[in-house]
């Protein structure tokens, strides 16, 4: 059975949920402390899931400190060999101050996840949004190659959500692409609220160049049952919640799943 590492630092608060979602998605997961180099240098994954939170608090700046850990080493060279690796919120904030994504050069620092932009409002954002893959995506990212057109509600809580680059590698950015915010009908709209924190081109994960590091800031983990699914959302999801009996809700898998669908089905095929 294929193996997955979630990475656990000083503040991440997803280990368990992350860990606990691989395993009933057919993986075999197990948690490593930020510490724990030799011991993850001596059992390697066959993925790595480095799950959100508040690692060392968010000082300076959120994921700064944990992207400078010995274990990034690691986690970089596992990246290097093509294995899936996956940020998620503070996880995908660690991605990119280690310089994982978008990776036109690896280990430079290329992009940054600013505070939230959004009318009216500022600090940290919690709600359901709306996520849709790329084309590019589907047919690179180990984590997305199931999604094939799927429109998906997931929530975000962060603060700091909002990817930036700099003028000059606007060109680039859109090759690296993994997810977009979008609305119920999967059209994507610039702004506030289809758009929840003014990232760049709507996006909400960003992958390397070769697709198998994916940063995203939405948490699919906490979609991935359908009971976790508010009746009340819009689109095809809301409806399915709505219409559910209790085991429908004990048995029908949710919208965040299919990240960890395709990761199994991608291992199983290797």
């Amino acid at each position: 059975m294929a193996t997955v590492a979630v990475i656990r630092f000083p503040g991440s608060n997803c280990e368990f949920e992350t860990a606990r979602v691989l395993e009933a998605s057919g993986l075999t997961s197990s948690i490593y402390n930020w510490n724990e180099i030799q011991r993850l240098s001596d059992n390697r994954a066959d993925a790595y899931v480095l799950p959100g939170g508040f690692s060392f608090q968010d000082r300076v700046r959120a994921g700064v400190i944990a992207s400078r850990e010995d274990i990034m080493d690691l986690i970089f060279e596992e990246a290097l060999a093509g294995k899936p690796i996956l940020g998620i919120c503070n996880g995908a904030q660690i991605l990119v101050e280690a310089g994982l994504v978008p990776g036109w050069e690896p280990g430079s620092i290329q992009a940054a996840l600013s505070d939230n932009y959004t009318p009216g409002r500022s600090g940290y954002l919690s709600k359901w949004i709306y996520l849709k893959a790329t084309a590019n995506a589907i047919k690179k990212c180990p984590w997305l190659s199931a999604m094939n057109g799927e429109v998906i509600p997931v929530p975000i809580a962060h603060a700091e959500g909002r990817f930036v680059f700099r003028d000059e590698d606007m060109e680039k950015v859109e090759a690296h692409i993994g997810l977009t915010y979008c609305d119920e009908n999967g059209v994507a709209a610039e702004g506030w609220p289809v758009n929840p924190n003014g990232s760049a081109l709507n996006m909400a994960a960003i992958m390397n160049s070769e697709g198998n590091v994916l940063a995203m800031m939405p948490h699919p983990e906490r979609a991935f049952h359908l009971w976790q699914v508010p009746p009340v959302i819009d689109g095809k999801w809301g409806e399915i919640r709505r219409n559910a009996s209790l085991k429908d809700l004990e048995e029908i898998a949710g919208p965040g799943a299919i990240l960890f669908q395709s990761l199994f089905q991608y291992l199983e095929e290797k």
